[in-house]
C-alpha cells in the first residue's frame, strides 16, 4: 500500500523489535541530541536538547487514522521513531495519548534515551505500552566517543533518567544495547554497559550491532558468535536482534516501497537514503528497510565518501548493473 500523500507516517514496515510495525516520525530529518558513529542515516544535521512543538499533535494524529483506515490488517505496533529523537518533540504526549484513543494496536516509543531524565518527558510517555531506549556506553569517555552527544548531555545524568523512568513507567522497557567491533563489543567494555544494564533493570536487553552501511566506516559489525559470548555478560532477558535472516521480509511488506524506483535512480547516480527518500517521496525509514533487503539480494553496494553513505546499483557480470 502506497505511503502518498503522508508527511508523518510510513509503513508498515517489517521490524526486528516489533513485528509489522506503523511508523510516525516527530521531528524533522536528523534533527537529534546525538550523532551516532553507527547511524543508518547519515550525520545528525541539528544537533539540540530544545523540546518543541515541530509538527502539530492534530495533524500527526488525522494521518494516522487515515493510514489505519486504511490498511485492513492492523500493524501488531505503533512505533514513535523516525528520523532523529522523538523526543524533542514536545507534543509526543498528545500524540500518544490521542493514537491510543483510536485504536487498540500498542504503542512503542524508541528513543535514545538521552532526554529521560526530564520529568516532562518522563509524564509525555507514561501513556505508552513499551520504551525502547539505548545504552551504547559504559562510561563518560566512550559515550563522547560512540554517541557523540549534545554538549548539554551528561552520561551520568542520562544514566539516571534510564534508571528513574524505567522504575515508575507502567509498561515494559526493553533497553537496546549496540556493540561496536573492538570498542565497546569487548568483554571489558561490555561490562561495564552490563553493570548500568543491573542498575536500569529493564525487561529485557536487545543486543543489536551495525546492520546497515554507517555513517562513520570504523563503526564495525560484531560477529555473530562474539555476540553470543557477550550475551552471558547481561542479566536477565537478553536477544540478540542483529544478524536477522534476510527471508524475513514480508513480502506484502516489501512490496510497498518501489524496489524499480530505487534501482532506477541508483542507476543514474549515487543516491544517500535522504536523496533517495527526496526524489522518491518516501520516509527515510523504509528506505532504510528497502535498502536493506537489496544489498542482502546483492543488487545495491553501498560506499562511505566523507561523511556521507551513498548507494549505488551493484555490477552484474555482464557489466550492466542489477
Amino acid at each position: 500500500m502506497s505511503n502518498q500523500g503522508f508527511r508523518y507516517v510510513y509503513g508498515p514496515v517489517p521490524s526486528r523489535r516489533l513485528g509489522r510495525s506503523l511508523g510516525i516520525d516527530l521531528v524533522p530529518f536528523k534533527t537529534c541530541t546525538y550523532d551516532c558513529v553507527y547511524c543508518q542515516l547519515g550525520r545528525t544535521t541539528r544537533k539540540t536538547v530544545e523540546r518543541t512543538t515541530f509538527y502539530s499533535a492534530e495533524e500527526i494524529l488525522d494521518e494516522v487514522k487515515r493510514r489505519l483506515d486504511s490498511d485492513p490488517l492492523p500493524p501488531d505496533y505503533i512505533g514513535i521513531a523516525g528520523s532523529g529523537e522523538p523526543t524533542l518533540n514536545s507534543a509526543i504526549g498528545r500524540v500518544i495519548e490521542g493514537v491510543k484513543h483510536m485504536t487498540s494496536v500498542p504503542v512503542a516509543v524508541l528513543t535514545n534515551g538521552s532526554l529521560l531524565w526530564a520529568p516532562e518527558v518522563q509524564e509525555a510517555l507514561m501513556a505508552s505500552d513499551l520504551v525502547l531506549p539505548s545504552l551504547d556506553a559504559g562510561d563518560t569517555g566512550m559515550f563522547a566517543y560512540v554517541n557523540r552527544p549534545h554538549p548539554r548531555i551528561c552520561f551520568e545524568e542520562m544514566v539516571e533518567g534510564l534508571v528513574a523512568f524505567t522504575t515508575r513507567y507502567p509498561g515494559e522497557v526493553w533497553l537496546e544495547v549496540l556493540l561496536l567491533a573492538g570498542v565497546t563489543g569487548i568483554p571489558a567494555e561490555v561490562r561495564k554497559i552490563a553493570a548500568l544494564a543491573k542498575r536500569i533493570a529493564p525487561a529485557r536487553v536487545q543486543l543489536n550491532t551495525v546492520c546497515r552501511p554507517p555513517v562513520e566506516e570504523f563503526a564495525l559489525t560484531v560477529p555473530y558468535t562474539e555476540m553470543l559470548a557477550l550475551r552471558s555478560l547481561f542479566p536477565g532477558e537478553v536477544d540478540i536482534i542483529s544478524h536477522a535472516d534476510p527471508q524475513e521480509l514480508d513480502t506484502q511488506d516489501a512490496a510497498e516501497t518501489p524496489n524499480a524506483d530505487i534501482l532506477a535512480l541508483l542507476r543514474r547516480r549515487p543516491c544517500t537514503v535522504k536523496d533517495i527518500a527526496d526524489g522518491l517521496g518516501m520516509h527515510a525509514n523504509a528506505v532504510v528497510k528497502q535498502l536493506d533487503a537489496l544489498v542482502k539480494a546483492g543488487r545495491v553496494t553501498s560506499d562511505v565518501v566523507g561523511s556521507g553513505v551513498f548507494y549505488v546499483v551493484a555490477e552484474s557480470r555482464d557489466g550492466r548493473g542489477a
